[in-house]
């Protein structure tokens, strides 16, 4: 187990967007039943990005919260890595506009080349991108005294209206001090992993011929046909025009589509998930030479990446099987809670068998004793997930804040308690890792206010949030939080400044 002189989390910080769209009425909208939602995976709220915010923007609030709690000085932090899978740029490290913004508020007081030594990039893994970051700059911290770096993860979930993801959409960012000797949680050197290649969750670059997009465009057009518009000269200009400042004369016949939303497959991703995560946790026990059967006894509670509030609830029965293979409990357990275990054997077709499975491990999970397991070891870690949905690479990280702001509201006493990280990312990873909860934890959570923060929101309405789902709205729906950045504007001329972004500060009046 990790110890006080190792390396680990000194603090978090949180930047969860103004806005919400509280479940109950996406679910009206959609024709679900809101207790679907909301009891069997815990879908509460969605905390949604306003017009003049981004990836960066919320990394980079979360990033000047971390600073200005600990009084930072700029020029000694030596890293901010960028877990995110919700990148600006296809090149431009999403990482250097947080630079940005960081440095313009950091000048007047430190000079404006307070950052020119600090390294930084993005990593991209789907939602385990950050706790690759943060491998990364815990192994950098601990081979040199004094070295100070941050990990930050943001992201926006943001699936197809009408699709089976959109009602656990989420946004926001944690960013995390990383330094020896920490004050919060001690970070086990040696992390379990499973990686196993798989396309569960996606987000392509699709290929779309110039043709497809005229014929589209044509068809929207009443009483007109291709030929009316003679669609073969069309394209042909298109395709060998030597200027390049269109949308559509790039000198290629295909254009190359990048979406936020996702290509994914929801049951195939919660295998991929359910199998990682028991993989890695069987290569975490390898690791340091520990047995099964003990997650009850040796963690006070369990963190996990949540694509939703309850997933861990969802998922988790099967470990808890082995779990009670391990104790010898498992014969007593099924014999109380008059369970049937399903035999291959007795299955010619495996899909059938696979079906019974299934439907034995979710009778699992409505046992007393999983329900008390839930209560003691996932629940203080999803409740916040249920008012702000997926975070992606932030959600672990916010299972974890709520774990220890849990702890300190109910006065537990964590000090010296191990904590047990299930980390995943689509495509496929897990990581697992332990996290050891240090003497001068209450002090540092008690800065957390996360209870605070969630409760300081504003509601809006189904219109609000489909336009900003739509991208339709150019101005915020709510003003610039005072101490906050914010997106200013998005160069959209066809020349060398396309895309280019600008960022701005509300300062001491609300913008």
């Amino acid at each position: 187990m990790a110890t006080s002189s190792t390396v680990g989390i000194d603090d978090f910080s949180t930047y969860l967007p103004q806005l919400y769209l509280p479940i109950e009425r996406l679910a009206e909208k959609r024709n679900i039943p809101y207790s679907k939602l909301k009891d069997g995976l815990g879908l509460e709220q969605m905390a949604l990005a306003d017009a003049r915010e981004d990836t960066a923007t919320m990394a980079a609030n979360a990033v000047l919260d971390l600073m200005h709690k600990n009084d930072l000085d700029p020029c000694t932090v030596g890293r901010i890595y960028l877990g995110t899978e919700s990148a600006l740029d296809g090149a431009k490290p999403t990482a250097t506009y947080v630079l940005d913004m960081l440095t313009d508020h950091f000048a007047d007081a430190y000079g404006p080349n307070c950052f020119l030594h600090c390294d930084v990039v993005d990593l991209t893994f789907a939602c385990i991108g950050g706790v690759d970051a943060l491998q990364n700059c815990l192994e950098w911290a601990a081979a040199k005294d004094n070295r100070v770096g941050i990990v930050v993860t943001s992201d926006s979930a943001k699936y197809e209206m009408g699709s089976t993801g959109e009602y656990t959409q989420g946004a926001g960012a944690v960013a995390m001090l990383v330094r020896q000797s920490p004050r919060l949680l001690a970070i086990d050197a040696d992390f379990g992993v499973a990686t196993r290649p798989a396309h569960d969750f996606f987000k392509p670059k699709r290929k779309v011929s110039k043709r497809e997009i005229l014929q589209e465009v044509i068809n929207l057009l009443p009483d007109l046909s291709a030929e009316d518009y003679q669609l073969d000269e069309l394209e042909e200009k298109l395709t060998n025009g030597l200027t390049t400042n269109g949308i559509l004369d790039c000198n290629e016949k295909f254009l190359t589509l990048h979406k936020d939303t996702p290509v994914f497959d929801g049951p195939y991703s919660n295998e991929a998930y359910q199998a990682r995560i028991r993989e890695a946790l069987i290569d975490y026990r390898r690791r340091h030479g520990l047995q099964a059967g003990t997650l009850q006894t040796d963690y006070a509670a369990l963190a996990f990446h949540l694509p939703y509030a309850y997933q861990a609830r969802r998922m988790f029965s099967e470990i808890f099987m082995e779990e009670l293979k391990a104790t010898r409990q498992w014969e007593s357990f099924i014999d109380q809670n008059d369970l049937n275990v399903p035999c291959a054997d007795d299955y010619n077709d495996r899909e059938q068998y696979l079906t019974k499975c299934s439907e034995f491990l979710r009778a699992v999970t409505k046992t007393e004793d999983y329900r008390r397991f839930v209560d003691s070891h996932l629940a203080p870690g999803d409740w916040a997930s249920s008012r702000v949905g997926n975070l992606y690479s932030a959600s672990v990280f916010l299972s974890l804040m709520a774990i220890l702001e849990a702890g300190y509201h109910s006065d537990e006493e964590l000090a010296g308690k191990d904590l047990l990280v299930f980390a995943y990312g689509s495509g496929s990873k897990a990581k697992v890792f332990g996290a050891t909860v240090q003497e001068g934890w209450r002090e540092v959570v008690a800065g957390f206010d996360l209870q605070l923060r969630l409760n300081n929101r504003q509601e809006i309405d189904y219109d609000t949030y489909e336009q900003l789902h739509r991208c339709s709205l150019r101005d915020n729906v709510t003003e610039h939080e005072q101490g906050t950045f914010f997106l200013a504007d998005v160069h959209d001329r066809r020349d060398g400044t396309e895309g280019v972004r600008h960022y701005g500060y509300a300062a001491n009046i609300l913008a």
